[in-house]
Parts: C-alpha cells; sequence; structure tokens
C-alpha cells in the first residue's frame, strides 16, 4: 500500500514472474524499467507502458530505483542485486528469496479505488492467490461504481453534517446498503441541508 506515482520502479528479468510483477505493479505506476537480456512474447503487449531495456543486469541501469524487482532465473544475480538494494536504501523483492528481501508483494486486486491484498508473508504464495481469487468472486468488477458512490456520499456527509457522532453513524450504515439504495441515498443528502 505505497503511493508509487512518480516513483521509479525497476523490474530484472523477462520471463513468466517478471511479467506478472509488472502486469500488477501497472496498476499503480507508469514509471517501470524492465531489463533483461531477453524478453517473453507477452511483454510485447505493454511495450508501450514500460521502458524494456534488453541488457544484462547492471548496477547503472538501477540506479534511482524505488523499487526494484529481482526476476531473474540466475540466484546470483539475484543476490548481487539483493545487496546492491541494501547498501543503497531501496526496497527490493527477490522474487523466490523472502531472507534476501525487504518486502514481500502479496497477491492483489484492484476495483476502482478499492485495493485487496492477500499475503502468506512469503510462505506459500500458492495459497494467497487461491484466496485472493475467490474474493475478486465476491467483489466483482461492478464493485468499482459501489465504492465511487461511497466515496461520493462521504464527501457530501462530511461537508453537510456537523455533529460528529451523526456523521460517523451515517457513514458506518452505508457499507450495509445496496448499490441501488446508495444512489437514493445520495440525492436524499445532495437535497439535504445537513445538521
Amino acid at each position: 500500500m505505497l503511493n508509487l506515482s512518480g516513483k521509479k520502479i525497476s523490474i530484472i528479468g523477462g520471463g513468466k514472474v517478471a511479467f506478472r510483477k509488472t502486469l500488477n505493479l501497472l496498476e499503480y505506476s507508469r514509471d517501470i524499467t524492465v531489463i533483461s537480456p531477453k524478453f517473453i512474447k507477452e511483454f510485447e503487449q505493454i511495450n508501450d507502458k514500460i521502458n524494456p531495456i534488453k541488457s544484462k543486469y547492471k548496477e547503472e541501469l538501477i540506479k534511482g530505483s524505488f523499487i526494484i524487482i529481482a526476476a531473474t532465473d540466475c540466484r546470483k544475480t539475484n543476490k548481487e542485486i539483493s545487496i546492491y538494494c541494501k547498501n543503497n536504501n531501496i526496497l527490493c523483492n527477490v522474487v523466490d528469496d523472502v531472507d534476501n528481501s525487504n518486502f514481500i508483494v502479496p497477491s492483489t486486486f484492484k476495483r476502482g479505488d478499492l485495493s485487496i491484498s492477500v499475503s502468506t508473508n512469503g510462505k506459500s504464495p500458492s495459497l494467497s492467490k487461491k484466496i485472493r481469487t475467490k474474493l475478486e468472486k465476491e467483489y466483482p468488477v461492478d464493485y468499482e461504481d459501489y465504492i465511487k458512490v461511497l466515496g461520493e456520499i462521504r464527501e457530501i456527509i462530511l461537508k453537510k453534517f456537523q455533529d460528529s457522532k451523526k456523521k460517523k453513524d451515517l457513514l458506518n450504515e452505508l457499507v450495509d446498503l445496496s448499490y441501488e439504495e446508495l444512489i437514493e441515498r445520495r440525492k436524499n443528502y445532495e437535497n439535504s441541508s445537513g445538521v
């Protein structure tokens, strides 16, 4: 849950894991450099959204990065990346090595402004993915609209109502309403003078 806007992200690796990590991070940032001597074909779909560099890992290519993902198929290279990051106070995730990482990337999905993440702290990424998949069904794509309306009503309540207990009560009851009920409630609050 970091604000990555304006932060440089470097991913070292051009395989399936690097591609998956890149796709996930594109949800949060557009300043992503992917470094690898070879890229799987899937990267062609997103080349216009990233900065691909066809090269072996070199320190100068990752300077100024806020986050680095080491996703090569070479443990020695991943370890070198980890050491560089530790020495330069850079957040680093070595995809297959929790001990050489200083953060873990959870299994995440977004529904507009709603982000849901699941982590087993590196013990079982497969279980994290399984749980995330179940949650994706519970919170489908149209949940994005629900969150948007919730946010709009929250702003109205915060502006129109003075009493902090009343505000809190109104905000708490919103999350139990259906989308249709929220739309109706928004109309009522827009036309209300507040208290």
